[in-house]
């Protein structure tokens, strides 16, 4: 890498033709892919079919693991406790402690879940609400160019708080490596059971259950294109949280933080995936200059600088704004998964905002912090879903079962109701059903 091969866009709110870079930068990455999709419907299919069968040859060919059984595949408890002892006492210790800051927030967040509760109304029915925890889910934890064992405490531990009775992990192991620190996380967070499998054929193998994998209820967790396309079509037959696209931090800054520590936030995100984005609206022309020089200075040694580089080039901005409202403005048309309001008066533009994954408050606040142990989750909506969804949670593994005792005052009362608008649908069973009740209440008094 040389300082003249990195390029990265350098946008002006002002400028006439702002519009029309805005839009090439935030087109769709791409169309969806067919020839995956259509990969990944065969190889569903086949795994729904021969089951065990296809997700061994699906490994053998994409993993290059030469597993003869399932059993090999399957990693059992013992194999994570003792990740957990030989790891060193540093990692244990960050694992623990990222562990019980993920756990006490989603213990907090149980808490004002709102759970189970019910009422009567004046004509003596019985209303109300009965929540439940899932009783299987599915975790898929990422492995091909990196390991993340934080992935496996965000997924896990919610699940766990929540109260789901299992909680199955696949995790890719190419070349048959199993990182130490995923099944130490793993151990930590209350893994009951884990496969060293990947893909789309892990997917469907916790989406139709085979004789090794149990069928779960939920599957959670980001992976490739195929993990996200095997997602989207299994999504029914089991919940889904989300259909997760490749990594964004935006970064709104009044030049008050040092240019250096906004440059490193946004490679935090550029070196996960070619297709990240990483972009900072700022009023201030000279910080920007101050930020992109330090990003030419820093670039060099960062070990992943090649899919940094790329990152930046394809999918990074460094955008002037008129000023912070302006930056409010952008960004919530943006929708972004990471938000850094690096700024002296972070809470103020925090009110104004509506749309993110996740808020980041103050220069202190990195968005890695959040991807490690601050607590809240770092499974986060992308692509400008943040518009419309959240962050996975407590609430995404439990559900919600209403409950109805009509008395037999309401059913006189209610029971009229639903016959008329019945038979204004043109739905004679539904309002006989009820008139039948009525019917009955009249006949003892």
């Amino acid at each position: 890498m040389s300082d003249t091969a990195f390029t990265m866009r350098r946008l002006d709110a002002a400028a006439p033709d702002f519009e029309s870079r805005w839009a090439e930068l935030f087109g769709r990455i791409s169309e969806e892919n067919a020839a995956i999709d259509a990969r990944v419907a065969e190889m569903l299919d086949e795994v729904r079919r021969r089951g065990d069968d296809a997700v061994l040859e699906y490994t053998r060919r994409y993993d290059r693991v030469s597993a003869t059984s399932m059993a090999e595949l399957e990693i059992g408890q013992h194999e994570l406790q003792d990740a957990l002892q030989a790891i060193g006492a540093e990692q244990r210790d960050a694992l623990q402690a990222a562990a019980q800051r993920v756990r006490a927030y989603h213990e907090r967040q149980l808490e004002h879940l709102g759970g189970s509760w019910e009422y009567h109304d004046a004509d003596g029915t019985l209303l109300g609400q009965k929540v439940t925890a899932l009783d299987r889910v599915g975790i898929y934890v990422p492995g091909g160019k990196a390991a993340y064992p934080s992935s496996v405490l965000m997924n896990a531990i919610p699940a766990h708080v929540a109260g789901v009775r299992e909680i199955v992990m696949v995790v890719p192991t190419p070349d048959g490596e199993r990182n130490p620190l995923v099944l130490a996380a793993a151990a930590v967070a209350g893994v009951g059971r884990a496969f060293a499998v990947g893909g789309a054929q892990a997917v469907g193998a916790l989406a139709y259950g085979t004789a090794s994998i149990p069928k779960v209820d939920k599957i959670t967790g980001p992976g490739n294109a195929y993990v996200a396309a095997a997602k989207r079509r299994v999504f029914g037959l089991c919940g889904i949280d989300m259909i997760a696209g490749p990594s964004e931090i935006l970064v709104i800054a009044d030049g008050s933080t040092p240019a250096d520590w906004v440059a490193m936030d946004l490679f935090s995100q550029a070196e996960h995936d070619e297709l990240a984005q990483s972009i900072l609206l700022c009023p201030d022309s000279g910080y920007i200059e101050q930020v992109w020089q330090a990003m030419r200075r820093l670039l060099p040694q960062m070990p992943r600088r090649d899919i940094i580089e790329a990152s930046l080039r394809g999918r990074g901005a460094l955008i002037r704004v008129r000023d912070l409202e302006q930056a409010c403005e952008l960004a919530d048309r943006i929708a972004p998964e990471h938000l850094e309001l690096s700024t002296r008066e972070p809470r103020v533009l925090a009110e104004r905002l509506r749309h993110a994954g996740a808020i980041f408050l103050g220069a202190y606040t990195s968005e890695s912090l959040g991807d490690y142990c601050a607590g809240p989750n770092h499974v986060l909506p992308t692509s400008g879903t943040a518009r419309f969804s959240s962050a996975l949670g407590v609430y995404d593994f439990v559900k919600r079962t209403s409950l109805i005792e009509v008395s037999r005052r309401g059913a006189a009362r209610l029971g009229h109701i639903a016959s008329v608008l019945g038979r204004g649908e043109r739905l004679q069973a539904h309002a006989t059903a009820a008139e039948m009740r009525l019917h009955d209440i009249g006949s003892d008094e």
